[in-house]
């Protein structure tokens, strides 16, 4: 599909409002879903009804109309979209014709609606029967030397039901090879926070918005990746909570906002002005905010006054002398060079955290993504202890992750290094000895791929080889398996970088009823505030020939393993056995599943922080140091920048929904560069002009994107952006989180390259 001459021009308008309320007219017509997708949207996030396939943010409560934002309805559109993908398709389009399309292209061709095979013969997906299908990963499993040598991913689409049973089956195959979509977002907040804290989740729920007192948002973009967020912002903005916002690309909802469904609002074309503070960090410059935020309070402390909340500290913490030893070793002239901003604006920040007695500190993947995220989730973790912000209303720390289970599958088994009381239960209910080492995350499944000790990879969704760093190596390491299979709603660029087998398999939406011969069945979900609820679609499939996941991943099980000790039978058909077993695997989470879950608002998940009690070692809250001021190692390059990839406001993950990106002015285009305009001008440049990219790398790889446009655009000096995934060829497989394993993918370091005349 073409797409109109490239476009750039400021958005002025507030964010929402009526900008938003087209654009969702809009999707629904290009989708041709108008009476279909509205009725369902009525459905969406409500009680009886189906979560969001989009973010994870939580639902407010079943008294509002309506609950839903502008990208949740492009993400119904896409899902109920009229358009389909056949065995007519494939047939017209070889496999090499498609990789000449762009992931927009793919995306636009509509549902998949049949298992697919690839024929090497042909170059082409020919249909196959799902009996053959399953023989197919059966037969590969089982040829298999060792059960590492398969790597079994998983999408935060994918609901409780199905994870757990994906979990199980993997693991009575005999690996803990689990690359997750959370280990390339906020597996920081998995693996950091349970050293604080004693849990790698949030300890707010949503009611605490409404007892802040003060609200920080770091390194994330409400606007575009959790609209719904921006309801409960603007309530506490009308209450004159200070809200400041931490990022080095000033984003148009944090300045100015409509919301949709206030009638005034509308009618006036009326808005809220967000953000009390925007600081305008440099990349990687969190770390220098905090430890500046917290040097002030030790300040104030020497001086005499009461800052810090010393009765919660000796109580409840451990490490607190050496946090402070730290903090009161940095100088101000060094703070202020790595933050990149000035210091009487870190005492203005400060001040604001001081005034507040409970305090919110929300963060996303502008925190994670760096070579040691974890260690900088702690350290928002230690404001926070300060002052006593956690078990109190309106206080604690509140990850906002972005897709709508991502979490929920951590909790019900999705993870490559699960812990040994985890696996006993997996034992005594289940009977069999799960594997005890440690699986691969995204990127280690990658490494294993390209040293050739991967041979098959299975794909619960989402798009993997997209998704992750080093485009092109990740390429020719997929292309090395024996098998690949891509469980999938739509078509997408996994399916075809594949191995020699390959099969695609297409399922029930989220939006989509599931019937089986138990009767209608529903499914749930954990948003990002630990909140468990229902979801039951309202559509019907979008083709007959489409299986729930949960089958799916039942008869791969019995494909695989014929002599289980799973009845993996039973579970095809009755959804409540699974969240029975689930409730036996946890029952201090879980108990009573199956009873809890009939709620209309489900139930909260027990977060021991909220009740001030701390499962770590020492039985308190850790304050965890993390020395010096770089949370990415340097890089002995005058002219380097630091490249953070983004997301467009028409996009989801990687599925790109249109080629704008209307809050940054950006139209027809996704090839751009966002440049401060004193770093334009320091390298020769002008706006407008065409550049390459290059990876600043000492592993002697050459890594280079070209053809991408200048933008003049407020970045914070020596920090540049640009568009993911179409820049993920410029992150080395190498750099990320040693911690977590999450790419650093906000932190790249590169340099602008002329294009050659």
């Amino acid at each position: 599909m073409a797409h109109d001459k490239p476009r750039y021009q400021p958005y002025n308008s507030p964010a929402g409002g009526w900008g938003a309320a087209a654009a969702t007219a809009k999707v629904l017509l290009e989708q041709s879903v108008v009476t279909k997708g509205s009725r369902a949207l009525l459905s969406m996030n409500q009680p009886g009804g189906f979560k969001c396939p989009s973010c994870a943010f939580p639902d407010a409560s079943c008294t509002k109309k309506l609950e839903f934002c502008e990208n949740g309805a492009k993400a119904l559109a896409h899902e109920a979209t009229k358009f389909r993908v056949t065995r007519e398709f494939f047939a017209q389009h070889s496999v090499t014709d498609l990789k000449k399309q762009s992931d927009y292209w793919l995306e636009m061709q509509g549902r998949l609606t049949e298992p697919m095979r690839y024929d090497a013969a042909t170059d082409h997906y020919v249909p196959v029967s799902w009996d053959d299908a399953f023989a197919l990963i059966g037969a590969h499993l089982r040829a298999l030397a060792s059960p590492h040598e398969a790597e079994f991913y998983t999408s935060g689409r994918t609901a409780n039901e199905t994870a757990f049973l994906y979990s199980i089956f993997v693991r009575e195959f005999g690996t803990n090879n689990f690359p997750d979509c959370s280990n390339m977002c906020h597996e920081p907040t998995s693996r950091g926070l349970p050293h604080s804290i004693g849990v790698g989740k949030g300890t707010v729920i949503l009611d605490d918005f409404e007892h802040a007192e003060a609200i920080f948002l770091i390194g994330h973009n409400a606007g575009t990746n959790a609209p719904r967020m921006m309801t409960p912002l603007v309530e506490a903005r009308k209450r004159g909570v200070p809200i400041v916002a931490v990022n080095p690309m000033p984003e148009r909802a944090l300045i100015k906002f409509t919301e949709p469904q206030d009638i005034v609002q509308m009618a006036t074309f009326g808005s809220t002005e967000v953000t009390s503070e925007f600081v305008h960090i440099r990349i990687g410059g969190d770390l220098a905010l905090l430890k500046g935020m917290m040097k002030v309070m030790f300040e104030r402390e020497a001086a005499g006054e009461a800052v810090l909340d010393h009765d919660f500290i000796a109580e409840h913490t451990s490490g607190f002398a050496a946090l402070k030893a730290d903090i009161e070793a940095q100088s101000w002239p060094d703070l202020v060079a790595a933050a990149g901003i000035d210091e009487a604006q870190i005492r203005r920040c400060a001040e604001i955290y001081i005034r507040s007695n409970a305090t919110v500190i929300c963060y996303g993947m502008g925190v994670t993504q760096h070579q040691q995220g974890s260690q900088l989730v702690q350290q928002i973790a230690n404001i926070l202890l300060l002052k006593g912000n956690y078990g109190k209303p309106g206080a604690g720390i509140s990850p906002i992750r972005g897709h709508s289970n991502v979490q929920g599958d951590r909790t019900v088994g999705i993870d490559e290094k699960p812990g040994q009381a985890y696996l006993d239960k997996v034992r005594d209910v289940f009977g069999f000895e799960p594997p005890r080492e440690h699986g691969h995350h995204s990127v280690e499944s990658v490494e294993a791929m390209m040293a050739g000790t991967a041979k098959v990879f299975i794909g619960l969704g989402g798009n993997f080889v997209r998704a992750v760093p080093d485009t092109d190596r990740a390429y020719a390491a997929m292309r090395q398996l024996n098998l690949t299979v891509g469980i999938a709603t739509k078509l997408n660029r996994g399916h075809l970088v594949h191995g020699k087998d390959a099969l695609i398999l297409p399922v029930v939406a989220r939006s989509e009823r599931i019937e089986t011969a138990a009767g209608e069945q529903f499914v749930t979900i954990e948003d990002s505030m630990s909140n468990v609820t229902a979801s039951r679609g309202v559509l019907e499939p979008a083709s007959a020939d489409l299986m729930p996941e949960t089958e799916i991943v039942c008869r791969m099980a019995m494909a695989t393993l014929p002599h289980s000790k799973v009845d993996w039978a039973s579970y095809i058909d009755d959804y409540g056995l699974i969240r029975d077993r689930i409730a036996e695997v946890y029952p201090a989470l879980y108990a009573d599943f199956s009873e809890r879950i009939k709620a209309p608002m489900g139930f909260h998940l027990d977060i021991p922080p909220r009740r001030r009690a701390w499962a770590t070692p020492t039985g308190k809250a850790n304050f965890l140091v993390l020395p010096g001021l770089a949370v990415n190692a340097p890089v002995d390059d005058a002219d380097m920048l630091r490249l953070a990839t983004v997301r467009s406001h028409d996009q989801f993950n990687t599925t790109i929904y249109s080629y704008n990106d209307r809050y940054r002015g950006v139209y027809n285009d996704r090839m751009v560069l966002f440049l401060n305009a004193d770093d334009i001008a320091a390298r020769g440049l002008e706006a407008g002009m065409k550049v390459a990219l290059e990876t600043i790398s000492a592993d002697g790889i050459v890594r280079r994107v070209e053809g991408l446009t200048i933008l003049d655009y407020p970045m914070s000096r020596g920090s540049v952006a640009g568009y993911y995934p179409e820049l993920n060829p410029l992150l080395p497989l190498g750099h990320y989180d040693k911690t977590s394993g999450c790419p650093a993918a906000k932190s790249i370091p590169v340099r602008v390259v002329r294009a050659a005349d």
